[in-house]
């Protein structure tokens, strides 16, 4: 069994003066469908600035509804899943007013969120990833007779696994087909890898431990990530350690390939009769709550959730007064 060990150098990243107090608006809620995740999130990003002595804003914002976006602060943190808070929405506002902000620019942002985008961009960068195809209303059976089972149906554009659904039997794929593109537009057909499921968290540019989920479930899906108890997260990974260097590399790989910057979590299934990880996703503002995985290895390389916020406020701030 690989026990990864921590890389990131916590000694050199805390070696600072006196933490300056920061007047911070940490956007959170918004009008995606994991609006209550992201107020989740929103809460634990502020409680864990003011424990700094920052002073700290929460605000529930919208595409109609910016006012918070006038306060006069030294940065903005979001913590807003899903479409406007993730797809570049709410980052080309933030550019365009002269905003300081945490996170991703508006273009990496954009091909993230677009995840057959996301998938092409991989292909480009000779990263290993399941086979994929969007289904449209025009091109529904036609997706549907390509492929033989079991595949995964999910949104093209879409976080917290929602209307994600592993396809087994025939009777099932189509309606699941016509479901996503009804309510979505698209859908993504991918190919199903059986086996583990690891994710690996970036910080600057460092990759984290590795974190192997498990879950009663058949997938790591909306439940298993915020409503269950029983989910385990271990970094203690059975598998072989150059397997997982490999892992934490290509992530990071992932990460700058598409542009993304100051954190991100990089989402794999690693087969396991072959043990051949593939890349499912790059999620550019994932998860703080206390069921999250940015935390947890952020925890293991020796940062609290408090100085895990410090941290990516400090990369947003930096970048600001290099311009």
């Amino acid at each position: 069994m690989a026990t990864t060990k921590p890389k990131f150098d916590v000694a050199k990243k805390a070696r600072s003066p006196a933490i300056q107090k920061l007047a911070i608006t940490v956007l959170s809620g918004g009008p995606s469908n994991e609006r209550k995740i992201s107020r989740e999130s929103g809460e634990a990003v502020a409680d864990a600035l003011r424990a700094l002595g920052h002073e700290v804003h929460l605000e529930d914002i919208g595409p109609d509804n910016l006012a918070a976006l006038a306060r006069q602060v030294d940065a903005v943190f979001v913590a807003l899943h899903g479409p406007f808070g993730e797809d570049g929405q709410v980052q080309q506002i933030l550019e365009r007013r002269g905003l300081a902000y945490c996170g991703s620019g508006p273009e990496a942002c954009m091909t993230a969120m677009d995840k057959a985008r996301a998938k092409a961009r991989f292909a480009d960068l000779g990263l290993p990833t399941p086979r994929y195809a969007v289904a449209t209303t025009q091109s529904i059976q036609e997706a549907v007779a390509a492929w033989s089972l079991p595949v995964v149906v999910k949104p093209v554009r879409e976080g917290s696994s929602l209307n994600c659904r592993i396809i087994r039997d025939f009777e099932g794929f189509r309606p699941a087909v016509e479901q996503v593109v009804g309510e979505y537009g698209e859908c993504l057909i991918e190919e199903f890898i059986p086996g583990r499921e690891i994710t690996v968290s970036i910080l600057g540019e460092e990759a984290l431990a590795p974190l192997e989920i498990r879950t009663r479930r058949e997938f790591y899906d909306y439940d298993a990530k915020y409503v269950d108890d029983d989910t385990e997260y271990d970094f203690d990974i059975d598998l072989p350690e150059d397997l997982l260097e490999r892992i934490s590399e290509m992530s990071l790989q992932a990460h700058q390939g598409l542009g993304c910057r100051d954190f991100s979590r990089v989402d794999w299934r690693v087969d396991d009769e072959r043990l051949q990880p593939y890349l499912l996703e790059v999620n550019v503002i994932p998860g703080l709550t206390s069921h999250s995985l940015l935390p947890k290895a952020a925890e293991r390389a020796g940062l609290s959730m408090s100085m895990l916020c410090q941290r990516i406020m400090e990369l947003a701030l930096n970048r600001k007064f290099s311009r």
